[in-house]
């Protein structure tokens, strides 16, 4: 029986085929029960920016690291920080998760920071 990960890592594989296939510098997502992390990586899977709500500077902004509110907070902090590497434009891996809620309320913050996807 298939069990709830591998559903998503199985979603999660489909998408990431596709962004190797466009060579595209990609901002991965992941969710824990208790935080929520995101990398911006180019196309030879190399580490350009990272920001999680495990960051002393995001811990400051919210009280949990596991809401909306905290989701936005890593979404901002991510543009700005692939920005300052010189990325504008990404495509977005949501690692099989659904967009919605956390995932959806990072990415709305990146592209309001200056993200493109």
């Amino acid at each position: 029986m298939i069990d709830k990960k591998q559903s998503r890592m199985r979603r999660a594989r489909q998408t990431r085929a596709k962004i190797t296939e466009l060579k595209a510098v990609r901002l991965a997502v992941y969710r824990s029960n208790g935080h929520i992390y995101a990398q911006v990586i180019d196309p030879s899977a190399k580490v350009l920016a990272t920001a999680s709500t495990l960051e002393p500077e995001v811990r400051k902004q919210v009280l949990n690291g596991a809401n909306v509110k905290a989701a936005a907070v890593v979404g901002k902090r991510i543009a700005e920080k692939a920005r300052a590497q010189g990325v504008e434009q990404v495509a977005f891996d949501r690692a099989g998760f659904k967009y919605h809620g956390r995932v959806k309320a990072l990415a709305e913050a990146a592209r309001e920071a200056g993200l493109k996807f």
